[in-house]
């Protein structure tokens, strides 16, 4: 018995215990209005599942005609998003997404970032909200090395992060519940698909000026959920990234709030915002769907010989779809940069006073 089959046995009992009491107490009372702008003209966007790690439960995307907002309801309450980022990031998932954070492709986003603001400024202290791991403060220090990074997120690998040097200091909590003892620290803000995972993303937009200083600048970079692909793509769209995206906010909304916040907007673009992976995951998606479920602590028993064959043999015989839809991902990402294929966009605004 490997250490992640050991693991995955060891936490089966908590989890099943937890799943016997039903996931419909994960979730608030069903909104009738819009969380942005207090609308009732709300549209099913539609209805899904968690894709990615495969733990139970149905989860319902609506939108505002009015504002073009799009939203989780009902929203996981604190219990479930306790529940759906257990083992995702840290624990069983630990593993797997510090490799995605430190791979080439994020490098790569990492220094389009970088490079989208420093025609606008170059901080002296930069403080990124959401760091995880701190990969992108590890890149972007390599191209500003006279700048200090911060990072700030709630689990512990911000903390992991500081001890590897990848940050100057760690900041383990919320930025609405910090952002006094931070206020004024910070020429630069960055909040890089970090808002989507928001109760609150007004609270936050707020938090993050208190934490500049004036003329500072904030870095937003957030899916886009008026992009053409998210539309050609439904519920296979790799940024609905359900349950753990709670918040879809249109460009025009998120411009509107920061100029209400006091920021001004100095640049806006999709282009080298987008971030290519929405045929090969949503592929993956697809995948997970039909073959036999991998084995996890979520699901009552390990699947048995019959079910890890399939699965072995079905994930053999996509390989080849995998690289083909690989090279398609690549070569259509400079149509997508320059088009609403787009499927996240960036803004950059200064707070002025």
């Amino acid at each position: 018995m490997n250490t992640r089959t050991a693991e995955t046995e060891r936490l089966r009992a908590d989890y099943q215990a937890e799943l016997a009491r039903g996931t419909e107490r994960f979730l608030l009372p069903k909104r009738t209005t819009c969380p942005w702008c207090e609308s009732g003209a709300l549209t099913r966007r539609m209805r899904t599942r968690d894709w990615v790690q495969g733990k139970p439960g149905v989860f319902t995307l609506d939108r505002c005609r009015d504002c073009g907002h799009v939203f989780q309801n009902p929203r996981l309450n604190q219990e479930g998003l306790d529940f759906y980022y257990r083992d995702f990031y840290d624990g069983l998932g630990a593993e797997t997404w510090e490799k995605m954070f430190r791979g080439s492709g994020s490098a790569r986003r990492y220094r389009a970032s970088v490079d989208a603001l420093t025609p606008h400024i170059a901080p002296r202290t930069w403080l990124d909200v959401g760091t995880s791991y701190g990969y992108f403060c590890a890149t972007a220090k390599e191209m500003l090395p006279e700048t200090e990074f911060d990072g700030l997120d709630m689990g512990e690998t911000v903390e992991l992060a500081a001890k590897a040097g990848r940050i100057s200091r760690a900041y383990r909590g919320l930025l609405t519940e910090m952002a006094d003892e931070l206020a004024g620290r910070y020429e630069t803000v960055s909040m890089f698909h970090y808002l989507e995972h928001t109760l609150d993303p007004r609270a936050e937009l707020a938090a993050a000026r208190t934490a500049l200083r004036p003329g500072g600048h904030l870095l937003i970079e957030i899916p886009d959920p008026q992009s053409l692909s998210a539309r050609l793509m439904g519920r296979w769209w790799v940024p609905w990234f359900q349950p753990q995206h709670l918040q879809f906010i249109p460009l025009a909304n998120m411009r509107e709030e920061l100029n209400r916040n006091g920021f001004s907007v100095v640049a806006e673009e999709r282009g080298t915002a987008h971030v290519p992976v929405d045929l090969l995951i949503g592929f993956w998606y697809m995948l997970n769907r039909v073959l036999p479920a991998e084995d996890a602590p979520w699901r009552e028993e390990p699947p048995g010989r019959v079910a890890r064959a399939t699965r072995s043999a079905g994930l053999v015989a996509a390989l080849p779809a995998f690289i083909g839809l690989y090279g398609v991902e690549m070569l259509m990402a400079p149509v997508a940069r320059r088009s609403r294929l787009s499927n996240a966009y960036r803004l950059i605004a200064r707070r002025n006073n």
